[in-house]
């Protein structure tokens, strides 16, 4: 799979592509902008596109689990409001969050 927002985190960072927030409510009501925009970013769940080399390297980490860490492409749950909203060079914004935000993998 590719990244195509270019953006390589580093340290213990990883970039996730928040799910698409509804621009209506189940009743049929137009969202503003405002409130949307403020929903986005307390949205929880979304696709990892990139991660950092060091990210999920603790030294605790189960060594028999490697199969256990988020990769690429998984569908992972990260702490409300966390990490940095940036814009990748494909116009998507992505969010920059600590590999420890990751609370979950959605499996498929």
């Amino acid at each position: 799979m590719t990244n195509p927002s270019r953006i390589q985190p580093t340290e213990f960072k990883v970039l996730v592509h928040p799910k698409e927030v509804d621009e209506k409510t189940t009743g049929g009501i137009i969202i503003p902008e405002q409130s949307k925009e403020r929903e986005q970013y307390a949205q929880q769940e979304g696709e990892l596109i990139a991660v950092s080399p060091l990210a999920f390297t603790y030294q605790d980490w189960p060594i028999d689990n490697v199969t256990g860490y988020p990769r690429v492409g998984d569908t992972v749950l990260f702490a409300k409001y966390s990490g940095a909203k940036v814009t990748g060079m494909d116009g998507v914004e992505y969010r920059l969050v600590n590999d420890k935000d990751i609370g979950a993998v959605i499996e498929p």
